[in-house]
């Protein structure tokens, strides 16, 4: 059953993505150089400056950041779930138990998620930038 429930989200936010994709693109396509140029403004707006070369700890940071972000949207899902779950469960003491601990496996999982993430940041301010 649990995973009758999985497939049916999976599906359902492939759905509601692939149907909002129009809607995020803009109604002329713009060249490349044309978006480079709006992103280095947007840049300068915010106050960073020009990436001027990629280095090994600059990719290995953007991978790690990468898979944080995934683990963060497998936090949302899995609370996501637990809560339906919990809201689902008709009064069944045993499922809503079930529930709760899945809520609390999250949230311990979002603290280590946090952690390393905190981690990161200090090793990637700290060491690597010296």
């Amino acid at each position: 059953m649990k995973i009758n429930i999985i497939i049916k989200s999976f599906v359902c936010l492939v759905i509601i993505f692939f149907f909002s994709y129009p809607a995020l693109i803009s109604q002329a396509a713009p060249t490349a150089a044309n978006s480079l140029d709006r992103l280095k403004n947007v840049a300068s707006f915010g106050g960073y400056e020009a990436a001027t070369e990629t280095s090994a700890a600059g990719i290995v940071g953007t991978v790690i950041k990468a898979f944080l972000g995934v683990l963060g949207l497998i936090f949302i899902i899995l609370i996501v779930l637990a809560g339906y779950n919990w809201m689902t469960a008709a009064g069944d003491e045993q499922k809503v138990e079930k529930a709760k601990e899945e809520i609390r496996r999250a949230i311990i999982g979002l603290i280590i998620i946090v952690g390393s993430y905190s981690i990161w940041a200090f090793v990637l301010e700290k060491l690597i930038k010296k």
